[in-house]
């Protein structure tokens, strides 16, 4: 089909919940997507930080059709070896003690909010059920995801949210302090926060959040949806803030484009969650831990040591665009904060049309994802599409 042809069945037969770009994609290599007529653009954003390994990669292909040829489904009433294997290197990889795979980051946020009140729960009884999360964080888009995330913009239209969730200030531990009045059982919150504005905590604060947590007995439940997978230039963001979380939440990069997510619990919650309290038809998928599998084999120390070689490379080439004033994040988790006045918005969809996928973060940082497999070449030739775009427009 066309592309006109997609958009106008799309907007006979389709929910009408997204502002999409005037795009179709229908095929990529590298960091590199086609639409059906051929044009090329080169990918900043790789499926809101999915395609981790970028397009047509090899080894992940064989994994997946593999794995589709020999089973593609079973349930959880039974075992099968993808997922174990995963559990196993996740666990080896990060110094957490068990794995609960579910299917998206609102899912596996949903899943750890539960085992943050269970394990309170089973410790101290009713009364003990507050999490406190941070102002301008993301968690998802579930009824009480939303409530958990802390911009008032998402507390719309779904009424009654899930209660029970408090928002402190990014960066000053006394405002997550004065959120203490013996009902909180946990501290939810991103590393960097990536729909917020693609804004990195700070590593003291994080170190104040981690000894409150013990001071109190409250769980550090540490969303990685956006931040994990080698993102930020290590396998998870928490390894370069020296801490290990209580619980965490992934997502996105760890299937390679395929639906797949999860909890990690650490010594204090590998038992909270038992038999009948929480679950999910197609959690632990044959084949999405398949392709799971081939991107924990590429992502060693060699390539995670080339995003953050890459996500140097790009911040100083956004350093010297036109309108740029600060290039905020980790690894290939980038946004790049523009001057007052700049409509950030309005620049990346006349970067889609001229060539190049970026997102946003809020109406003045261009949010960059690119496939953690993406070449110079491909950044130089987005890059370079990104400055003719906004110096014609600045």
């Amino acid at each position: 089909m066309t592309s006109n042809e997609l958009f106008a069945l799309d907007s006979q037969a389709v929910m009408q919940t997204y502002g999409r770009f005037p795009l179709a994609i229908d095929h990529g290599t590298g960091a590199t997507l086609y639409s059906p007529e051929g044009k090329a653009y080169v990918d900043f954003a790789s499926g809101i930080g999915v395609n981790c390994l970028g397009y047509g990669n090899e080894k992940w292909l064989e994994a997946v059709c593999g794995q589709a040829a020999k089973l593609q489904h079973a349930s959880n009433l039974f075992y099968t070896e993808p997922y174990i294997r995963l559990a196993e290197q996740l666990t080896a990889r990060t110094g957490m003690k068990r794995a609960f795979f579910a299917n998206g980051g609102g899912e596996a946020n949903e899943g750890m909010i539960k085992l943050c009140r269970k394990y309170s729960f089973d410790k101290y009884g009713t009364g003990r059920s507050t999490i406190i999360t941070l102002r301008d964080s993301f968690h998802g888009r579930t009824v009480t995801t939303l409530a958990a995330t802390g911009q008032d913009v998402f507390h719309q239209y779904f009424f009654p949210f899930t209660e029970g969730f408090r928002y402190a200030v990014a960066n000053d531990i006394e405002s997550v302090r004065a959120m203490d009045d013996g009902t909180v059982c946990a501290v939810m919150m991103e590393l960097i926060q990536g729909e917020g504005g693609v804004l990195p905590l700070s590593y003291e604060f994080v170190q104040q959040v981690k000894a409150l947590c013990e001071e109190k007995d409250w769980l550090l439940a540490v969303d990685e949806v956006q931040t994990g997978v080698g993102r930020s230039g290590s396998l998870f963001c928490f390894q370069q803030y020296d801490i290990l979380p209580d619980v965490m939440s992934f997502a996105k990069g760890i299937g390679g484009g395929l639906p797949l997510a999860g909890i990690l619990g650490g010594e204090k919650t590998a038992e909270v969650l038992t038999p009948g309290t929480h679950a999910t038809t197609f959690g632990g998928n044959p084949v999405c831990c398949a392709g799971a599998l081939s991107v924990l084999e590429q992502l060693d120390d060699d390539m995670l040591a080339e995003v953050k070689e890459m996500g140097e490379y790009l911040r100083n080439l956004l350093l010297e665009l036109p309108g740029v004033v600060e290039v905020r994040g980790m690894g290939l988790m980038l946004g790049a904060g523009l001057r007052e006045g700049c409509n950030a918005g309005a620049l990346v969809k006349a970067m889609v049309e001229s060539g190049v996928l970026c997102l946003t973060a809020g109406h003045n940082t261009i949010r960059l994802l690119p496939p953690l497999t993406i070449s110079r070449e491909e950044i130089d030739q987005g890059v370079a599409v990104m400055r003719q775009v906004m110096e014609a427009a600045l």
